[in-house]
């Protein structure tokens, strides 16, 4: 069964899916959503679950570079507590520390320009919490 990276941030959360056999991440989209109201991303995750078969949701969890939880990360956590409950799915907190700015890199050496590049990074950043979850369990 495929499984969800999402990357949340305030205004955007980064999509990423695995294929069935869990080796590979790819990038799927960049949603819009309000943080202080979760349903706004409900509809949207509903039908990535559904149509990709989702088996498990791996949320990125932003610590801090000495390993301790702050705000964004208490947000994360409270997002995927959510989920699990919103959608019956078991869901892992999974460290995500320097992902998008591994993905800035990744773009800025793939010439990608700053205008994409905003439009890009939050998926570009799922993609890299859900194959590090991926290479970590194989």
């Amino acid at each position: 069964m495929k499984k969800l990276g999402l990357d949340v941030g305030e205004k955007t959360i980064g999509v990423a899916v695995s294929d069935a056999l869990g080796w590979t991440a790819q990038g799927l989209t960049t949603l819009q959503w309000d943080e202080g109201r979760f349903e706004t991303s409900r509809e949207a995750l509903e039908e990535v679950i559904h149509e990709h078969e989702i088996s498990e949701v791996v949320v990125g969890l932003p610590k801090n570079m000495n390993a301790t939880i702050g705000p964004r990360g208490e947000a994360s956590q409270h997002f995927a507590n959510w989920i699990e409950q919103e959608f019956n799915l078991p869901v892992i907190l999974w460290d995500e520390r320097l992902t998008t700015m591994a993905a800035e890199r990744v773009l800025l050496s793939a010439d990608v320009s700053r205008k994409k590049r905003k439009k890009v990074i939050d998926k570009m950043a799922a993609v890299m919490i859900l194959q590090s979850y991926l290479d970590a369990k194989q």
